[in-house]
């Protein structure tokens, strides 16, 4: 038996875009992605801070060092530019496996989106 636990959050990001007209997903600066340990085409969860909505998506990488977080397709609906996300990756463990696991965890300057230092 597995079950479902968090692998990897980036916790409480700024939307810096929202383009409905882009296929989908949710565009990260490559910097976040790699603090996160996510990868690309990785489903993710989107937590809305400000709205309460929750949405799934999956991960492209955007420019390193811009602190791009750019909701795109469907996903633009239901965020605005300024709201706050949390990014949350998810992975199937055993029991004994969930229970030494620890997660990524960042904590990106919320303002611009980029790694304190």
């Amino acid at each position: 038996m597995t079950i479902e636990v968090l692998r990897a959050k980036l916790h409480r990001v700024t939307v810096t875009e929202a383009d409905i007209n882009y296929i989908g997903s949710i565009t990260l600066d490559e910097d976040l992605i790699d603090a996160a340990g996510f990868v690309e085409g990785e489903k993710v969860q989107v937590l809305n801070v400000n709205n309460g909505d929750r949405l799934y998506t999956y991960v492209i990488k955007g420019p390193r060092g811009t602190g791009v977080v750019c909701l795109n397709g469907p996903a633009a609906r239901r965020v605005s530019v300024g709201d706050i996300v949390i990014v949350v990756a998810y992975a199937h463990m055993t029991l004994d496996e969930a229970k030494v696991f620890k997660p990524t965890v960042v904590f990106p300057d919320e303002r611009t989106n980029r790694l304190k230092q």
